[in-house]
């Protein structure tokens, strides 16, 4: 299979998280047939959802595999499992949560996975990270850039420089 370009959405709230997100861009780095090319610096977001939680520490990362939107599930849930989450309630508190935003072009639709992220286009916490790497992706017709713009009253604060891949 040819490489298809890809990006993730990565979020934290439970221990250190920072450290979390780091070590999950590692392992996806590290994973056989995913190569990581860039990632956004870290924010610090509010909780989306669920608020009576800790803030966030959210980041974006752009890369290529040759897995398929299957697999490349797999591996995410390998790495979330790896890293110690465990299942709490929708938006609550997690240790790591790796989400697959986009694969190429494809848009897929099944019960447990969706990609384009079917929230994307309405979470700063992913498009503002998403747009310091990939600003001229376009989601459902927009650029993630334009769509960033709409969120940039939102209280989300850049807190660390972006993660660099080692080299393979």
């Amino acid at each position: 299979m040819s490489p298809v370009s890809v990006t993730f959405g990565l979020g934290a709230n439970v221990g250190d998280a920072q450290a979390t997100v780091r070590s999950a861009l590692d392992r996806l780095h590290a994973t056989d047939s995913i190569v990581l090319q860039t990632a956004s610096p870290f924010f610090a977001t509010p909780p989306w959802g669920f608020e009576a939680q800790d803030w966030f520490v959210n980041a974006c990362a752009a890369g290529s595999t040759t897995l398929s939107p299957r697999d490349l599930l797999a591996a995410c849930k390998a790495i979330e499992a790896e890293l110690g989450r465990t299942e709490t309630f929708r938006w609550g508190p997690r240790v790591i949560d790796i989400d697959i935003l986009t694969y190429g072009d494809s848009e897929i639709g099944e019960p447990d996975l969706i990609i384009p992220h079917r929230e994307l286009l309405n979470r700063a916490f992913v498009l503002i990270p998403l747009a310091t790497i990939r600003p001229d992706i376009e989601v459902a017709g927009e650029k993630v850039a334009d769509a960033a713009a709409r969120f940039a009253d939102d209280p989300i604060r850049e807190i660390a420089p972006g993660w660099a891949p080692s080299p393979r």
